[in-house]
Formats: structure tokens, sequence, C-alpha cells
């Protein structure tokens, strides 16, 4: 019998009600971005978007029907999720995104339910756990590369330096060492001070900004898995930058988790 793929809950993007939109005029849209499905559609799993609760369907409801979570990236976070006033209006972010991804991350990993941030997604994951952003890396940390270029946007990159004994570097098979590769980089925030339990795995070159984080609970026997990247890799996949970390590495990690505790939850 053919084992059923894994189905991976992707948190919606929010366009809120327009009144002057022509399409949908005054109504909210829910969706992703078409190269997050289909990256997660590579790798033999069925991306399914996950709407705001409503009703009589709460949020974990929604997540027990999916084996792991994807966080897209998109829009700002509100500085107040983290006790800060944005610097600027534009810096405001969307506290209703906000919350809403928040209640799903504190879910899944309640609920033993692999869990993968992609650009804003290690924003929220960080954030959820008590931790905070640059509100803007050029404005605020000693940055020498730009790590956002609006006409290149997802051509534009930077390398990376994986830290060594980390799961990425582990991924990318230089365990011990460490290594170095390429991203690309369409970000204008980024994690400042870690959230609970995090640990960093890897960093921009040459200034150090925090580009991948994992979830480390050693004090709990069967910690859930958590992972977060700046970049996307969603973007890197069937048109790559020259050295790039192979996004494919990447995504057959978090499903190797994702049916790996699915099975467990099955066979108990």
């Amino acid at each position: 019998m053919k084992a059923a793929r894994p189905r991976i809950g992707v948190s919606a993007c929010i366009m809120h009600a327009d009144p002057q939109r022509p399409l949908f005029k005054g109504k909210t849209l829910l969706y992703a971005e078409e190269s997050m499905l289909r990256w997660i559609m590579s790798g033999g799993a069925i991306p399914v978007l996950l709407p705001r609760a409503s009703g009589v369907i709460g949020a974990r409801e929604l997540l027990e029907a999916v084996d792991g979570l994807v966080l897209q990236g998109g829009v700002d976070m509100s500085p107040r999720q983290y006790g800060e006033e944005p610097v600027r209006p534009e810096w405001g972010g969307d506290p209703v995104r906000d919350q809403y991804e928040i209640e799903l991350v504190n879910l899944a990993l309640e609920m033993d339910k692999p869990l993968l941030g992609v650009c804003r997604g290690v924003q929220v994951l960080n954030v959820a756990l008590g931790g905070s952003l640059y509100q803007d890396i050029a404005t605020q940390h000693a940055s020498q590369p730009v790590h956002r270029d609006w006409d290149l946007y997802d051509r534009h990159g930077h390398d990376v330096v994986v830290e060594p004994r980390t799961s990425l570097a582990a991924w990318y098979g230089f365990p011990e060492t460490g290594g170095r590769g390429r991203t690309n980089s369409v970000h204008h925030q980024g994690v400042k001070q870690l959230g609970r339990d995090l640990v960093v795995e890897a960093r921009s070159v040459p200034d150090g900004v925090i580009e991948a984080v994992r979830l480390d609970c050693r004090s709990v026997d069967h910690a859930p898995f958590a992972y977060g990247v700046q970049w996307h890799p969603e973007f890197m996949q069937g048109d790559p930058i020259a050295g790039q970390l192979d996004p494919d590495k990447l995504l057959n990690a978090f499903l190797t988790e994702v049916r790996s505790r699915h099975n467990a939850r099955v066979t108990e």
C-alpha cells in the first residue's frame, strides 16, 4: 500500500479589505506565493493553505489536519509584538497576521508538528519565543552587505557562514567544520535578540546578521522540531545562484522530520 503523502500547512499571507481594490472590493484575501507551494510539492508533500480560525473551527483543529507547518515570507512584523514602537510608520507591520501566525507557532510546538519558517517566518518564530528584531538592519546594525535590493529582489544575495556541529552543517555535508554558501537576500528586518531555546546555525558574511536558527530544547526528551532561515529557498529552486546552499536539502531535512513524527503518531 502506498504511503500517504504528508500534508504541510502553509500560513497565509493576508491582503486586507480594500474598498478601492477593483477585484474582491472590500474583501480580505488569503494567499500563498506559488513558488512556495511548488517547492513543497517538489518534495512529495501536499501544501494546504491554512485560513484564520473562525466560528466553531479553531487553529488547533486546523493544525490537526496537517503533518507540519511552513511560515511564508511577507510583510514586516509589528515591533509592538516585541515591546517596541515602530521607528517609522512604514515599519508598523501587520499585527493581525502576527497574532494568527504566533498562535500557529505555539500550537505547532505543543502538538509536535515540525515547523519551518522562511524569511518573515524565522522572525515570527523568534518573536513567538520571546525574541526581538532589528526593525531595519541598514540603520540599526553595523551592516556591510545590503540585505535587500528592491530592483534585484531575489537575484540579490550574499554568503552565509554555517556554524560547525549544527543541523544545517550536517544537512550540507560539513558537520564538524561548518562551511559557507550563498543565499538570496530580500529582507530589511532580522533577528536581534534570540528567543528562548533558539540557537544560531548561520550568519551573513561579513556582518554576522543571524540567518538561520533552530529550536534546541535539551531539557525535553522528545523536543519539537522548529527551524527558520532568513533567505527564500523556494525562490532558489530551478534558478540557482552560483555557490548556493541547495534548497532541496533544507526541504528534505524538514520533510524527513515530518514523516518521522507522523509515523510515530500513527504507530502509537
